[in-house]
């Protein structure tokens, strides 16, 4: 399924100069970010990403700029409209989810909760 990038997700400009880096330092044209949640983490909900060559099938597919963004539609329920980003600061550098749909998150900023999670989750590590 093809999704618009305003009706998903959306890469900020950052984002995408930085997922371009990385494609070419793998010196492939062909893959894509997948961005998904998975139950767990401190606040209910957990992201993730990683780098995958092609979208599996039921996934939402962003294009945006020439590139790929995949989000399966267990996901795409807990990210639609969220902003997707890449930041540097004294802790490190990495992507980021800006989520309208969190109503509370962890320090670490990979864990969420949209208000229904709680029972998932877990201690902090």
């Amino acid at each position: 399924m093809v999704a618009s990038e305003t009706q998903l997700v959306q890469l900020t400009g950052t984002a995408v100069a930085e997922l371009r880096k990385i494609i070419a330092e793998e010196g492939r044209d062909d893959i894509g970010l997948r961005v998904f949640v998975s139950p767990g983490g401190c606040s209910g909900l957990s992201y993730g990403m990683s780098l995958e060559e092609r979208s599996d099938d039921g996934d939402f597919v962003v294009q945006q700029e020439g590139l790929s963004v995949f989000v399966d539609e267990f996901t795409a329920n807990f990210v639609r409209g969220a902003q997707i980003d890449f930041v540097k600061g004294l802790m490190g550098a990495g992507f980021t989810v800006h989520n309208p749909n969190a109503k509370k998150s962890c320090a670490c900023g990979q864990s969420f909760d949209t208000g229904a999670n709680a029972a998932t989750a877990q201690k902090c590590s």
